[in-house]
């Protein structure tokens, strides 16, 4: 896969050389640098730390950079399991997460910027502001017009439950989003493979009972119909999932109501 652009807007300047660790098997990082109230262009500051004394991670490497090189790195973490998504950026050329990327996987200097086509908010740290309205535009939680049984939860059987397999495990680390070159030129427009793909999660729920008004929501010729399949999305997925798949399951939804 060809390497993605920076996040727009950037001129990145060459930067500091920090003081290295010595040993024996030592790694060189690159990362970008960029405090928008500081005024300065973006750079990149480069690390070198020694595997010997580091965890096996990227994340583990920024942690160990941030602890003994430089407290002014900023970047988001939380869980370390690949389970919240908070350590998305772009590393090596590959979005993806921090926490579940091996140093050993990256053969030279690895390079490590924020999520492409995000504004910045600092260094490694990305603006959801805008990706999380368009999750909260979807509406994602379930919609019913009927009552619930008394006393009793809206029951599925076992092959309808089958049918969320591949949705409901998506993380909103907007990854695949961000890979997207559609969504780098129409996010304001496209809601791109994360957030249809959570869409789908809800139209393939047979608990939910309105399926018409969220096909209504999502027919226009930029919210959904801007995917063009060139599987970005699935490659850089860190949980598997193909946002493309439910993409074309929601466009095939439309048209069957159609016929």
């Amino acid at each position: 896969m060809a390497e993605f652009s920076l996040p727009r807007n950037s001129v990145v300047k060459k930067g500091k050389v920090h003081a290295p660790d010595t040993g024996g098997r030592l790694k060189s990082f690159k990362i970008y640098r960029y405090d928008p109230d500081s005024g300065a262009n973006p750079r990149y500051d480069s690390y070198t730390i020694d595997l010997d004394k580091c965890g096996p991670m990227v994340l583990d490497a920024l942690i160990k950079i941030k602890n003994e090189q430089d407290s002014t790195l900023t970047f988001r973490r939380s869980c370390r399991e690949g389970i919240c998504g908070s350590c998305s950026m772009n590393i090596a050329g590959r979005n993806g997460l921090a926490c579940t990327t091996a140093i050993e996987e990256m053969k030279s200097e690895v390079r490590i910027t924020p999520l492409p086509a995000m504004d910045v908010v600092k260094d490694l740290v990305t603006d959801f502001t805008h990706f999380y309205a368009q999750y909260a535009s979807i509406q994602p939680w379930l919609k019913t017009a009927t009552p619930p049984p008394s006393g009793k939860e809206r029951l599925q059987n076992p092959e309808d439950r089958t049918k969320l397999d591949g949705l409901y495990e998506c993380i909103l680390c907007a990854c695949c989003s961000t890979a997207c070159p559609s969504y780098w030129w129409n996010s304001d427009r496209f809601l791109g493979p994360a957030i249809l793909l959570q869409a789908y999660r809800w139209l393939a729920d047979s608990r939910d009972e309105m399926t018409g008004e969220r096909l209504d929501q999502l027919e226009d010729p930029f919210r959904l119909y801007r995917c063009h399949t060139i599987m970005n999305c699935a490659n850089v997925c860190p949980k598997g999932l193909n946002p493309a798949k439910a993409i074309a399951e929601t466009k095939k939804l439309i048209v069957e109501r159609a016929a």
